[in-house]
Order: C-alpha cells, then sequence, then structure tokens
C-alpha cells in the first residue's frame, strides 16, 4: 500500500546517519519488512528505518529505509522500497491532510492567523513557557532564537562540536548574524562538561573577547546517536549560566558603575529539540519539565511526528518578539499559515505517543546488529529512534559498496 491507501497510519521511518566508522540510523517508521544479508549470508528482518549525516571528518553517509510504496519494484525485483535516510521521510496522512481544508487562515505576518496562533499557543504551553513563534524550518528556528539572545553586536555562543547547530545549519549564526561561536567537544553521553563551559565562557570586561551571550543545548542529540538528555542536565546547566556565568557590572574611567546591560547580564541557555518528543517520551518526563531549565527551546513539527513543514520557538514574550522580527529579516515571515499550520496541530494530537513505537523498532534493529558482528557504539542499548553502527571487522565489502548492494538487491537506501 502506498500512503494514500492508509489515511489512518501514520508512516514513520529509521533514519541512519553515518560515520566513516559508524552509521546511525534513526526510527520514526511504519513496520516494514526487509532483508539484510549478515556475516553468515543469512537474511534478518529488519524494520523500517532511516538515515542522514556524515562523520567527524565531513564524510556524508546516508542510511535510510523510509515506506514508499509497498507495491514498488525496485531494480530488477518487486521488494518493498525501505527508505532509511531519515525522519524528515515521513508524508502527511489523509487525516492530517484532511485537516487543510477546515483550517481558519489569516494573514500570520499580522499576527492574525488563528491556526498559526493556537499552534503556536499550544507549543508555548506544552513547555510552560510564555510565547511560540511558527517558522518554516528547524534551522530557521534556531537562527531566530540565536539572533533574539545575541542581539546586541560582538556575541558569542558556546555550542558541542558535533552539534547540528555547528555541523549542519550552513554556518548561519556567523555568516547572517555576525555571532561568534566557541565550540566544546561533547561527553559520549551528548552532554558538555561544565567545566569546559566555564573556561570557554567569556565576559565583556577584556576588549579582546567577544562576549558569551548563550549556551546551546541538543536533545536529543543527532550525531551522538540519538542520545536523550535529561532534566537534571538541563536544569544544571541553566542553574550555571545564570548563577556563575554572569556579566557583572563593570565600571568607567571614573569608577561609576554602569547598569547600561543589566537586562542582558545572564547567560542563557537555548536547547535545539528538533526532536524533544523524542525526548521526552524517551525519559518519560513531560516536556515542561524536561526543559524548565531552559530559556528557548525550538521544537520541529516535520520529522517523526510527520508534518510536511513547521517549526516553533517557544521563550518568554520578549525572546518571542525579537524572534518575529528576525523571522522578517529572514524571510521566513509567512501569509496563509494556517494551511500547513493546521497539519503541525494535528501532529501533536495523534502522533505523539507512537514516538514510542519508533524506539522499540530502533532499538530492535539495534540488538540485531550487535547480534550479528556489526559495530554499535551504543551496544545495542539504543535511547531513541537513531542507530549509528559499523560493518563487522570480517567484512569482505566497504561501506560505499555495502550501502549500493542493499539498494540493488535489497531495496533498502541507506548511506555510508
Amino acid at each position: 500500500h502506498n500512503c494514500e491507501d492508509l489515511p489512518s497510519r501514520h508512516f514513520n521511518r529509521l533514519k541512519i546517519y553515518g560515520t566513516r566508522k559508524y552509521s546511525v540510523a534513526s526510527t520514526n517508521f511504519r513496520k516494514i519488512s526487509s532483508y539484510i544479508p549478515n556475516g553468515n549470508n543469512t537474511k534478518k528482518n529488519v524494520h523500517q528505518t532511516r538515515q542522514t549525516k556524515s562523520d567527524h571528518e565531513g564524510h556524508h553517509s546516508f542510511f535510510s529505509t523510509t515506506a514508499l510504496s509497498s507495491h514498488s519494484s525496485y531494480s530488477s525485483s518487486s521488494l518493498p522500497i525501505v527508505d532509511l535516510r531519515s525522519d524528515t521521510l515521513t508524508k502527511p496522512t489523509r487525516a492530517m491532510l484532511d485537516c487543510v481544508f477546515t483550517a481558519k487562515t489569516g494573514d500570520d505576518v499580522f499576527g492574525e492567523d488563528p491556526t498559526v496562533l493556537e499552534l503556536e499557543h499550544r507549543a508555548a504551553n506544552l513547555f510552560g513557557k510564555e510565547a511560540g513563534l511558527y517558522v518554516p524550518t528547524g534551522t530557521m528556528a534556531n537562527l531566530v532564537a540565536i539572533l533574539s539572545h545575541c542581539h546586541g553586536r560582538a556575541s558569542e555562543i558556546i555550542i558541542g562540536t558535533q552539534s547540528h547547530i555547528c555541523l549542519w545549519e550552513g554556518g548561519n549564526v556567523a555568516n547572517l548574524g555576525g555571532i561568534h561561536t566557541r565550540q566544546v567537544q561533547e561527553r559520549h553521553d551528548g552532554t558538555l562538561c561544565t567545566d569546559d563551559i566555564q573556561n570557554a565562557f567569556r565576559s565583556d570586561n577584556d576588549d579582546h573577547f567577544a562576549k558569551t551571550e548563550l549556551i546551546c543545548l541538543e536533545n536529543t542529540h543527532n550525531m551522538m546517536g540519538g542520545i536523550a538528555l535529561p532534566h537534571t542536565y538541563i536544569d544544571k546547566i541553566g542553574k550555571l549560566a545564570k548563577d556563575t556565568l554572569v556579566h557583572h557590572d563593570h565600571h568607567d574611567a571614573t569608577g561609576t558603575t554602569s547598569n547600561s546591560n543589566s537586562n542582558s547580564q545572564k547567560t542563557r541557555v537555548h536547547v535545539d529539540g528538533a526532536r524533544i518528543f523524542n525526548a521526552s517520551i524517551a525519559l518519560n518526563t513531560p516536556l515542561d519539565r524536561l526543559c524548565q531549565g531552559a530559556d528557548s527551546v525550538s521544537l520541529c513539527l516535520s520529522k517523526g511526528l510527520g508534518a510536511p513543514l513547521g517549526s516553533v520557538l517557544v521563550g518568554d514574550r520578549e525572546l518571542i518578539r525579537l524572534a518575529k522580527r528576525a523571522r522578517k529579516r529572514c524571510g521566513g515571515g509567512m501569509r496563509q499559515a494556517g494551511v500547513v499550520a493546521s497539519m503541525g496541530l494535528y501532529a501533536l494530537d495523534h502522533h505523539v505517543d507512537r514516538l514510542r513505537d519508533d524506539h522499540g523498532r530502533a532499538k530492535r534493529v539495534a540488538g540485531e546488529l550487535v547480534a550479528n558482528g556489526f559495530d554499535q557504539p551504543q551496544g545495542g542499548n539504543v535511547d531513541t529512534n537513531i542507530v549509528y553502527f559499523g560493518l563487522p571487522d570480517h567484512s569482505l565489502v566497504k561501506t560505499e559498496e555495502f550501502c549500493g548492494r542493499l539498494q540493488e538487491e535489497y531495496g533498502v537506501k541507506v548511506g555510508g
């Protein structure tokens, strides 16, 4: 069947991010059977999965399997196509598409689209924040958040070296925002060491330095294998930012204390929450508690949740006011955006709980890979819908050949 034949079913998929050594699979998918050869030439049942990115040396790998059509012919056979490249390959269900026909619309640039306003309000309430802003993409959500936190010039942010903001968003904060990035190496669990953050922090009391305004975290952490960061860690970073990483009032040449920047004295925390719903499900922690220690969160609706596009940034009202201005500068102002926002609302109502199934399938895939001699850095114990893996030491094929044969002989799209 293809998507149109199953209006009530949500198509998710597993995505596999690859490095030269490891290839990662991230699962948001409807169950699909396929066969993949192991070292003994036996066949193992694999569920739909997808993959996207690359290794630390810039080599792009894309393992991916998304259900396109179970009747599609692939190569010379009639195998179902399993696409594991990315959980962004989800497609709207029929019921989601039906929302478009009844969506109330207005001009969102004027703040008059009722469906967009409802989505923004719903998202803000889910995360316990004051307001929300609907934008076309997750990259734009992160960008306008950073532009708003770093509203002045000569600003700097602290980010992980393997974070999506660092690797996969075109260096936009530098080339569009004039913002410097101070990069810190993540630990194996996807966290940034507090000592490293403190060492990277720079105040504005030295003319040589850019001023640290923001710490960016990623939850779940894509390149670290879809690891979910717990609320205790986000709370700790939030407390560190507010209590320790403080820009104290400085004195002018006459010794007079200046308070002109009193509104920007504390360092803030932004969470790139492209897969924050996956983290919430995996940790069994409500979104508002999970992100209580963060000042802003970006959330994506077009990955495992299945909407065709759209992300929401949530934070306090002043941040969202500035973000709305930044959105306009980035060309992100939309008019009758309620037609797509309605599908985002549907995703929040109907697709969040399905992520738990995706995680279960990812764990099964990871376990099967380990059992058949593949190298899996987490030993098969993955948190969410991403699974990195490498070929067995005794493999007779290289990564590129392995990916090609999966596609040609088994109808499984991956990258490596």
